[in-house]
């Protein structure tokens, strides 16, 4: 009997080997490479319909604020995305289309993607924070030829100039109304013939530190590379996964379409226009989630919620978009016996490093390079590859084209590749045990009295104060030092920005960071963040580059009682 060598059947092959190989680090690291699934390859096609039709279980859940639950069975959502790209295909799209889909947590997101990619059009996901300032430049660079929005945000729309196609879900003047589609007949539509290189999506980096690149990924990169991420998340045939994030965003494709879906499981979206934790806490009991995604900002305010009520049923907790503080962990363990796994990962490359289930986890650490990942660290100095333990910028080795990264920038951005490595700009130290642990960005970490200061271990050391929500250290101008840690806090609910809050910040941190590390100010402030949630470092270092003092900065030298 001559073997399967489809796609399909290569891509289930590699999927059931990560599966069985979830608790065996050591042996998935030797023996599992990405499948090879082209030439020609439609994640679409070859995979979800191929699992989906005439498959009961459930693929899709969305539960809104008033309680509202719409559930969408696997051959549902097959059938209503073959309706969809008809109607894309009647009305103009055709492969290698660049599509915006501008759409909340709604049914019609996931079915206009499949929909989409079923025709072979490239997907240009865009958060609907977005406003009609950022819009011409977005639909410019990625050259849109549609866009697909909600009629709450066609207005949006009204002052861009250009030739594309208006599409809405639901009723929007001047807009092609994609509800039309679900009158049409359910047939397959026919396969694109997309090649495993065909660009598949587009997606706008977050932009922390600079105006954001667009990243092109392939037919291959995000819908194989996501095996890495069902991988370190640990997701299961049949599980129910829960994931929070945005849609519009590269993490809202990891968790709650790629990752879930390779592995047949549940997507469950809670679809809350504001985060409450109490409520998030009963719907994940109720909708019995075995795996939970969520970003550190979400961790750290549970984790000053009340937890008594305990798991449910949850088995795999882990954390990603941001490194994950070691208080987080430890008090979401003493309270509910399981431990957050963190990730790492970016917009540019699905999963890279991770805590899988079952290996030994160092808290503060992110984990070790993902199976299939070839994850190393580059001295930022010479260039050259950190062998053993040390420390370096995460960079991925170009030698054998990593499958999860993307095919590159489209306006760009080519020393990103340069000596033969993909360049995260993101700095790590490495133990002797392969251990790798976030230090900062290239551009976050800097040097006070000739020291090198981590950010994230001063953060992670403020966050452990019960007065503190969240915080964001950057340097801050001195005539000794060159500059000092500058702390700048949001405060948890019910605390007073005042005289005595910052001296118990400042006496608290003293006691538990080294010298060099100690904060020397702090300033009550709210954090500035990308609409993705990300803390902008860049914007508080220009801050404190244009204004370096200010009436209510609390600086060392405010408070004799911290004289020694």
């Amino acid at each position: 009997m001559t073997a399967d060598r489809s796609p399909t059947a290569a891509y289930r092959a590699a999927r059931d080997q990560l599966i069985a190989l979830r608790d065996r680090y050591d042996r998935a690291m030797a023996e599992f490479s990405f499948p090879k699934v082209g030439p020609v390859f439609n994640w679409a096609h070859d995979w979800f319909d191929r699992v989906a039709r005439g498959n009961q279980r459930l693929a899709l859940v969305t539960v809104e604020e008033d309680g509202t639950r719409r559930a969408c069975t696997f051959d549902q959502l097959a059938s209503r995305s073959d309706q969809v790209a008809q109607w894309l295909r009647e009305v103009g799209v055709r492969a290698g289309d660049p599509l915006i889909v501008m759409l909340g947590n709604q049914v019609a997101l996931w079915e206009s993607m499949l929909g989409a990619m079923k025709l072979g059009a490239v997907i240009v996901p865009t958060a609907t924070a977005l406003g009609p300032s950022d819009l011409p430049d977005r639909l410019t660079r990625a050259g849109a030829r549609f866009v697909i929005c909600s009629p709450a945000d066609a207005p949006k729309f009204d002052e861009v100039a250009g030739d594309f196609g208006r599409i809405s879900v639901g009723r929007a003047p001047g807009w092609r109304d994609l509800e039309d589609a679900y009158g049409l007949d359910a047939a397959p539509v026919s396969h694109p013939q997309t090649s495993a290189d065909d660009p598949l999506l587009l997606y706008f980096t977050s932009g922390t530190t600079s105006r954001p690149k667009l990243v092109e990924h392939t037919q291959v990169s995000y819908p194989v590379g996501h095996l890495s991420t069902m991988y370190w998340v640990g997701i299961r045939p049949g599980d129910v996964h829960c994931n929070i994030s945005s849609p519009g965003w590269a993490k809202h494709a990891w968790s709650s379409f790629f990752a879930p879906w390779a592995a047949e499981a549940t997507v469950l979206v809670l679809n809350y226009s504001r985060f409450d934790p109490g409520v998030l806490l009963s719907r994940l009991r109720e909708e019995r989630v075995t795996t939970f995604c969520a970003p550190p900002t979400v961790w750290r305010m549970l984790i000053k919620s009340d937890l008594s009520g305990g798991p449910g049923t949850l088995r795999e907790l882990v954390a990603a978009g941001e490194p994950l503080n070691p208080e987080v962990i430890a008090q979401v363990r003493q309270k509910w016996g399981l431990t957050i796994r963190d990730g790492y990962g970016q917009t540019e490359t699905t999963a890279a490093v991770g805590n899988p289930p079952g290996a030994p986890l160092k808290p503060g650490s992110m984990g070790r390079p993902i199976p299939g990942v070839p994850t190393v660290l580059v001295d930022v100095a010479t260039g050259a590859p950190v062998e053993g333990p040390g420390e370096g910028e995460i960079c991925l080795d170009l030698a054998a084209r990593p499958l999860n990264l993307m095919a590159g920038y489209r306006d760009g951005g080519q020393e990103a590749m340069a000596g033969g490595y993909y360049h995260t700009g993101d700095v790590a130290v490495r133990d002797d045990e392969g251990y790798i642990t976030f230090v900062g960005r290239t551009d976050d970490v800097f040097k006070s009295s000739d020291y090198k200061v981590s950010p994230f271990e001063v953060e992670s050391v403020l966050i452990e104060h019960p007065a503190v929500a969240e915080a964001a250290v950057v340097p801050s101008p001195d005539e000794l030092r060159l500059c000092v840690p500058k702390a700048y806090v949001a405060l948890s609910p019910g605390v007073e920005a005042s005289r005595d809050t910052a001296l118990e910040l400042l006496r608290f941190a003293r006691a538990r960071l080294a010298p060099y590390q100690r904060v020397r100010r702090v300033e009550f402030y709210e954090l500035p963040k990308t609409i993705s949630g990300k803390i902008r470092r860049v914007e508080l270092r220009a801050r404190e580059e244009a204004h370096p003092s200010r009436a209510s900065e609390w600086r060392e030298e405010d408070f004799p009682e911290l004289r020694p």
